[in-house]
């Protein structure tokens, strides 16, 4: 029975019976004439989730690491520069991706904890008289640390040194759970995924593309094949794909949409924000620490938690797996043994956030952690309880 535990992990998360339901289809033909009836709402509909009038959305079958490739092969050439901050194990996956591309990677390092530091960015951009830097690559959402960065902020830095550098931002922990705001924001490439805020299974990378990236492909030298944006668009123009899609999430992600625009995006955003806040005063009443240095840096996804000196974080996940069939997020990278990860994202209630904080305090209790047992549990609940009729 333990298949039925929701997870708590940041991504894939738990999937609807209504997702699955419509994903669950026989074959059938992407070259029909048809096919465009169930694709181009998908694209449509997914700028309104993206927060762009004047972007183009653009898919592809792989996962957000896909997409940051599409990004980057389709508007740089070996050699550009690209400035990049690592406070997190994805930022940091991101300048290995660029390094491997033959850019020129300029890094700014930072204490894991903290976000995207928009004064550096732009004290590098005006120090770069020549404007060889071509893009800034920002995570929105660190998943390794639960640290959400101000993207408003960076571009409020770009624009402050007068640099033309395109905006390239990871969105694949934050998108369809945390306000995005592309156009307002001068985002010129988002990416994201299918696996998270949109409640599906790992497989579809979704970009968000603005006017300025897709002139940018005119002096793009990087090859690309399967993630070229020219051959994608040229296809999607007539409803289809340029190679074979994949059907069973296209369909998905058409009822994700329907069920993401039905609860209204900010009360998404709203739920995710509630339920986040019920997981940070159940940590304050464990006594212990999130990873995230300051509240303006919490993620409404994902909270990292440190735990006490002398234990090890990747004892109680998989305490918490053995134990009670419940999958919590690792500590990835500098977290590694030190701290366990909350997934509170994509289709989670009150009742089930409850369930997966009552499951890692009991893991807790089992190891002699110094918590007092129902007390994260009961912090959360008078949360949950005066917030609910205002949820209503």
């Amino acid at each position: 029975m333990s298949d039925q535990n929701p997870v708590f992990i940041p991504g894939p998360t738990n999937i609807p019976d209504r997702l699955r339901n419509a994903m669950h289809i026989q074959t059938r033909d992407h070259r029909a004439p048809d096919f465009v009836e169930t694709f181009a709402p998908v694209l449509e509909d997914c700028k309104r989730v993206f927060g762009t009038e004047t972007g183009q959305v653009i898919t592809f079958p792989a996962s957000g690491t896909g997409g940051w490739e599409a990004s980057i092969c389709n508007t740089l050439s070996a050699g550009d520069t690209v400035l990049v901050a690592r406070y997190g194990m994805f930022s940091h996956r991101w300048i290995d991706l660029c390094q491997r591309h033959n850019l020129e990677v300029q890094v700014i390092d930072c204490e894991w904890g903290s976000g995207a530091p928009a004064d550096l960015f732009e004290a590098a951009l005006k120090a770069d008289t020549d404007k060889t830097i071509k893009a800034v690559l920002v995570t929105h959402n660190e998943t390794a640390t639960g640290v959400k960065s101000d993207i408003e902020a960076v571009r409020a830095a770009m624009d402050a040194a007068n640099h033309p550098a395109m905006l390239f931002v990871d969105c694949v922990s934050s998108l369809a759970s945390m306000p995005f705001h592309m156009d307002d924001w001068g985002v010129d490439i988002a990416v994201s995924g299918s696996q998270k805020g949109f409640m599906l299974a790992t497989g579809m990378a979704i970009l968000g593309v603005s006017q300025k990236a897709l002139a940018a492909m005119e002096t793009a030298t990087l090859p690309r094949t399967f993630f070229d944006f020219r051959d994608m668009m040229a296809a999607n123009a007539s409803g289809g794909f340029p190679y074979t899609p994949p059907l069973q999430l296209i369909y998905g992600m058409r009822e994700s949409l329907k069920m993401l625009l039905e609860e209204g995006l900010e009360n998404v955003y709203a739920r995710h924000y509630r339920l986040a806040e019920g997981v940070r005063k159940a940590v304050a009443a464990w006594g212990l620490e999130l990873c995230a240095q300051s509240p303006e840096l919490y993620s409404d996804t994902v909270s990292a938690i440190y735990v006490p000196e002398g234990f090890d974080s990747n004892e109680l996940t998989e305490h918490a797996f053995n134990a009670y069939g419940v999958s919590f997020g690792i500590g990835l990278g500098e977290m590694n043994g030190r701290a366990f990860r909350i997934g509170h994202l994509g289709s989670l209630t009150d009742v089930m956030v409850l369930s997966g904080l009552a499951t890692i305090e009991m893991a807790m209790a089992d190891l002699n952690y110094p918590i007092e047992l129902g007390s994260g549990v009961r912090a959360a609940q008078e949360y949950y309880r005066a917030t609910a009729a205002a949820n209503q």
